[in-house]
């Protein structure tokens, strides 16, 4: 038999789908997979239902349904001050990690280079690869996670094509500064690039403010911004992207999708349109909900011993578990340790390790990633575990 693509078959299972089986085989608590135990607004869930109804159920235009279309329009216009054309500038997609997908296929050339900040999203360097391109990784360091502004100048180069910005960050809860942001805008306009700007968290920042890169002088014809319903509205399972970008950008991105997808729910679609037009307290009250539950996870972790490191936004804590003494055994990795606790104390983390290139150099061991996007008492519980299990060394 003829070999197969080598670059997918040498791919290994995604670690959120190792450690969601683990925790169903040992009935874990699991905070591993970012999704919310509970169901987003019942008023988009029934306006979904009722377009399900209503005759409108083939095809929906290439770009997205106008509705839609025009909403996201809006939303950038609310929070951020972006004129956008609905008509030539939006186009929805079949969740964000298309919207990524299709970014990078509108825009790199086989040996163009892409600047992909680590840790980093495990579907960004896969794909990146896929197209020909070539990743340059520059790597955060924790715990403040902030930018090394020499690392990232050395970076770009003539070859570099864009660079894949994750604001606010999975899986490291960071929200790049004003200062930050100012830096990169200034290296993609220095050496004519673009950005693909990862933005699903946007609406969940806790004390700080996300700025997307668009909104800096000089990077509104340079930015492709994307959204997603699935973190806006707690309904991960809709699978609904947006991206916002120059229009001479967004046609080419839009002939991608139409070879990937063509087109997306369209009664979704209306629906995630009804939630984009909701009042700016859904989303502060979206934010401060998911702040509490940070802080009711940070604190605990805390008290059994763990080092919590800053988390502005997302889903996501990250503890370090070198503090916990006899309960790391020696040696062990970040990875064996997740597995080993899911086991042993019926709660399933994410190794923060597999959010590094495996090709790169030795990526942090001794740090794993919590989602807190669930219900209080669930955590509660999942505290009660950790504690349990810390206790008997």
């Amino acid at each position: 038999m003829k070999p197969l693509n080598q670059q997918i078959a040498s791919l290994p299972t995604t670690i959120f789908t190792v450690m969601s089986a683990l925790a169903a085989r040992h009935d874990a608590i699991n905070l591993g997979q970012g999704f919310p135990d509970t169901e987003g607004p019942a008023h988009l869930i029934e306006a979904a239902a009722a377009a399900l109804r209503d005759g409108r159920n083939q095809y929906a235009p290439l770009a997205g349904l106008p509705e839609l279309r025009e909403a996201v329009a809006r939303s950038c216009a609310r929070f951020y001050s972006l004129t956008i054309d609905p008509a030539t500038e939006v186009v929805v997609t079949s969740g964000a990690t298309e919207a990524i997908a299709v970014s990078l296929a509108a825009l790199v050339n086989p040996g163009d280079e892409i600047i992909v900040i680590e840790p980093a999203y495990d579907t960004y360097l896969p794909v990146i690869r896929l197209l020909g391109a070539v990743p340059r990784l520059v790597r955060l360091t924790p715990p403040d996670w902030s930018v090394p502004r020499e690392d990232l100048a050395a970076a770009f180069s003539p070859k570099t094509k864009a660079i894949l910005l994750n604001s606010p960050m999975n899986p490291c809860g960071k929200v790049f500064t004003p200062g930050e942001l100012g830096f990169i805008a200034g290296l993609v306009q220095k050496h004519d690039a673009y950005a693909i700007c990862d933005e699903v968290y946007e609406h969940l920042t806790f004390g700080v403010r996300h700025i997307p890169l668009m909104t800096l002088p000089g990077m509104r014809e340079r930015c492709l911004r994307i959204g997603s319903a699935g973190k806006s509205f707690s309904l991960t399972g809709w699978k609904v992207g947006y991206i916002t970008a120059p229009a001479p950008l967004a046609a080419v991105v839009a002939k991608a999708h139409q070879n990937l997808v063509f087109a997306t729910a369209p009664n979704l679609q209306r629906a995630v349109a009804v939630g984009l037009d909701q009042d700016t307290a859904y989303f502060t009250i979206l934010a401060q909900d998911m702040m509490l539950r940070r802080d009711i996870l940070a604190a605990g972790l805390r008290e059994i011993g763990f080092g919590v490191l800053p988390c502005d936004g997302t889903y996501f804590l990250t503890a370090d578990i070198s503090s916990l003494g006899s309960v790391v055994q020696p040696g062990e990795s970040d990875q064996d340790w997740c597995k080993r606790m899911t086991a042993e104390a019926g709660v399933a983390l994410i190794p923060v390790s597999a959010f590094y290139d495996t090709a790169g150099s030795k990526p942090p061991t001794h740090l794993v990633r919590f989602a807190f996007c669930k219900k209080p008492l669930v955590l509660e519980e999942a505290l009660t575990r950790l504690r349990d299990r810390v206790g008997r060394g």
